[in-house]
């Protein structure tokens, strides 16, 4: 790389998962793996290879943080047999988290890690009720299980491995598919109109409004019918002010969609066509409606809607975000409506979380603040545009506003040296991705006028 700098972030950032967030790991291998599975012989919980990935400085795993914190690992895992391992551990041990608690978002160390768990220091009323000591914490965010299920499927993509599709890992998809089931109902009896509930709630003891969920814990109401699913938190955590998230159910749509195909090929053909009829439902409902037409920009996504007309327009850096659709799958950079969408988005005038000021500019969300964009949304916005000059800002956005070697969660618009969170390694693994991605695309802007693309995993 010409950029010195990019690249030592990149060598930072590329093995900070490995090197720093790997809090427990057995391969399913050891004698201790096997005296567990003589114990646990009758149903394979916590069976075979495990893996307990944590988030960086906070001693607890999301489900969401830690697929995307071993991405860039997978297309290096057929020809390295320990991040296989590796990989194919993190795969069960979400899936025991998924079986137990599929309404949560993040986990404590599992049992057979002897890890002692930690409390998250909050005061949370949540039904259905979870462990404490099996959850840090539980905010039902549909992108969680959408994680879960991209885990396997980019695994099952780089590696053909079918090690992960046992009994444990059939039965989180089938409850995943539960959970789906019970967020796609309405406010209201769609026949009788009568207020019918929802199985999900959540409140908070808290001077933050968007640490919990108004109503009784349940969220603004939603209209039925509408093949969408609703999510009562947001990847930053948030809450959702109009349920239906549209990159959440973007993102799970895709999953989906890919789950099918993977299990169309190993002989799972009815659970195939569930996961497929899901999906195609969700993505008919984001299409009908998720599309807005604002008076400035056209046709563009809405963040969130609620069926019954009303939409919220704006983006957030986490992801699965707006801006992120073509990185997710859902829709090619060239589409209209996204192209829209991420002029609207990518402009104050558009997008009241899109923040710029003298040191740094990029969209951000309530989850920080009004003055501190994420270098998360750099990145994403070099992943989904072809234009030489704005890929090259985008990096050197993130490159001046890493002066530790690492990329933080959010920057000051002002001031580079009022940043939070030092060790935050999904955002790490997402500059990895975007560098590895940048040098397929455009190595010339990595490598330097007439550079050959570089594939990881193609390349000795």
């Amino acid at each position: 790389m010409e950029d010195k700098d990019l690249a030592r972030i990149f060598e930072n950032a590329f093995p900070n998962t490995l090197d720093t967030t790997v809090r427990w790991h057995d391969d399913g291998k050891s004698a201790k793996s096997k005296r567990h599975k003589i114990s646990n012989e009758d149903d394979g919980h916590w069976d075979g290879a495990q893996s307990f990935i944590v988030t960086g400085d906070i001693n607890a795993e999301w489900l969401r943080d830690s697929t995307n914190q071993l991405a860039q690992y997978q297309s290096l895992a057929k020809k390295d047999k320990k991040l296989e391992r590796l990989i194919l551990g993190a795969i069960n041990t979400q899936a025991e988290f998924v079986i137990e608690s599929p309404y949560c978002n993040a986990f404590q160390p599992p049992p057979p890690s002897e890890v002692p768990p930690v409390s998250n220091g909050q005061d949370d009323s949540v039904h259905p009720a979870y462990e404490p000591t099996r959850v840090f914490e539980c905010k039902y965010e549909i992108d969680s299980l959408a994680n879960f299920l991209a885990l396997g499927n980019q695994f099952y993509k780089s590696t053909g491995s079918k090690d992960f599709m046992h009994n444990r890992w059939y039965l989180a998809v089938d409850t995943l598919l539960e959970v789906l089931e019970e967020q796609a109902k309405p406010t209201f009896d769609s026949e009788t109109g009568n207020f019918q509930g929802n199985e999900y709630l959540f409140r908070r003891r808290t001077q933050a409004g968007t640490e919990t969920l108004n109503l009784g814990g349940m969220g603004n109401p939603l209209k039925g019918d509408t093949g969408l699913i609703r999510s009562a938190f947001r990847p930053s955590d948030d809450a959702t002010i109009l349920g239906y998230f549209i990159p959440g159910n973007a993102m799970m749509a895709v999953e989906l969609k890919r789950a099918a195909e993977m299990l169309k090929v190993v002989g799972k053909s009815e659970l195939a066509k569930k996961l497929q009829v899901r999906g195609e439902s969700i993505e008919k409902g984001i299409w009908e409606h998720g599309v807005i037409t604002h008076k400035r920009y056209g046709e563009v996504f809405a963040f969130e809607v609620d069926g019954y007309g009303s939409s919220i327009l704006m983006d957030d850096a986490n992801l699965p975000s707006l801006l992120a659709l073509p990185v997710l799958g859902f829709t090619k950079r060239e589409d209209k409506v996204y192209q829209n969408t991420r002029k609207m988005i990518l402009e104050q005038a558009g997008n009241p979380y899109f923040l710029e000021g003298q040191a740094f500019g990029g969209i951000g969300g309530p989850h920080v603040g009004l003055q501190h964009p994420w270098p998360l949304s750099r990145l994403v916005q070099a992943m989904t545009s072809d234009d030489d000059d704005e890929i090259s800002g985008a990096l050197k956005a993130v490159r001046s506003s890493s002066r530790l070697g690492l990329v933080h969660e959010s920057i000051h618009v002002d001031r580079i040296t009022d940043y939070t969170r030092s060790w935050f390694a999904w955002a790490n693994s997402v500059f990895a991705q975007t560098i590895l991605d940048v040098a397929v695309r455009k190595p010339h802007l990595l490598f330097g006028k007439g550079a050959e693309p570089y594939e990881i995993g193609k390349h000795s």
